[in-house]
C-alpha cells in the first residue's frame, strides 16, 4: 500500500508541476498575499474530487478486468515514459515562470474565484491527467492499492499548491530563473520514470499470471 502511495504521490506531482496558468495564478496570489489560501485550497479540492472521479470510476472499471489492468499498465508505463522525455527535454530548454503578465491585483473574491476556476476547468489536460490518466493507472493496483495511489496524488496535489500559496514571495525569484526550473524538471523527470519502471515490472507479472 505504501508503495502504491508513493507512485500515486510521484506520478500526480510530476503531472501538477509544470509551468502553467493556474500555477502562475496561484503563485501570483502568494506573492500578493490576496485570497492566496483560499485558491490554494480551492485548487486541490478540484484536483481531489478530479483524481477521486477518476479512481472510482475509470480505476474500478479497469480493475475489474484483468485484460484492461494490463492494458492500462502498458498504456500508463508508455505514457509515462513519454511524459518523462518530455520532462527531460524541458529541462535542456528551460524558461522560467513570468508572473509579470498576470492580471494586476484589486479583485475581490468572487472575481478571483471565477478567474481562478476558468484557468483550471476550461483546460482539457486537466481532465486527461486526473480523470482519465491517474484513474487508468490507478486500475493497475489490486485491491484497496488504486485508493491508496489516489491519495497519494491528492496529497502531492494539496502539497503543491500550498507551497505555491504561502511560500509566493520566496518561491518567485527562485521560479524566475531557468536554472531553477531545470533541477525541478530533471527530479520530475526521475520521479516519473521510476513509476513508470514500476507499472513495466507490474505488467511483466501480469502477462506471467494471465499465460499462466
Amino acid at each position: 500500500m505504501i508503495s502504491a502511495y508513493l507512485s500515486g504521490f510521484a506520478t500526480g506531482a510530476s503531472l501538477i508541476i509544470a509551468i502553467g496558468a493556474q500555477n502562475a495564478f496561484v503563485l501570483v496570489q502568494g506573492i500578493r498575499r490576496e485570497y492566496h489560501i483560499i485558491c490554494a485550497a480551492l485548487c486541490a479540492t478540484l484536483d481531489a474530487l478530479l483524481i477521486a472521479a477518476g479512481v472510482l470510476g475509470v480505476g474500478t472499471f479497469v480493475a475489474s478486468n484483468p485484460y484492461l489492468r494490463l492494458g492500462s499498465g502498458i498504456g500508463g508505463a508508455l505514457f509515462l515514459a513519454w511524459f518523462g522525455a518530455g520532462a527531460l527535454r524541458s529541462a535542456i530548454h528551460a524558461g522560467k515562470m513570468d508572473v509579470s503578465t498576470q492580471q494586476a491585483g484589486g479583485r475581490g473574491l468572487r472575481q478571483t474565484v471565477l478567474a481562478l476556476l476558468a484557468v483550471s476547468l476550461l483546460n482539457p489536460h486537466v481532465y486527461l491527467d486526473t480523470v482519465v490518466l491517474l484513474g487508468a493507472i490507478s486500475g493497475n493496483y489490486a485491491g484497496d492499492g488504486r485508493y491508496f495511489f489516489g491519495a497519494g496524488a491528492i496529497t502531492a496535489s494539496v502539497v503543491w499548491f500550498f507551497c505555491l500559496a504561502l511560500g509566493g514571495a520566496l518561491l518567485a525569484p527562485v521560479f524566475a530563473r531557468p536554472l531553477a526550473w531545470r533541477v525541478l524538471y530533471l527530479i520530475v523527470c526521475g520521479m516519473v520514470w521510476l513509476v513508470a519502471a514500476g507499472l513495466a515490472v507490474d505488467v511483466w507479472g501480469q502477462v506471467i499470471l494471465l499465460q499462466g
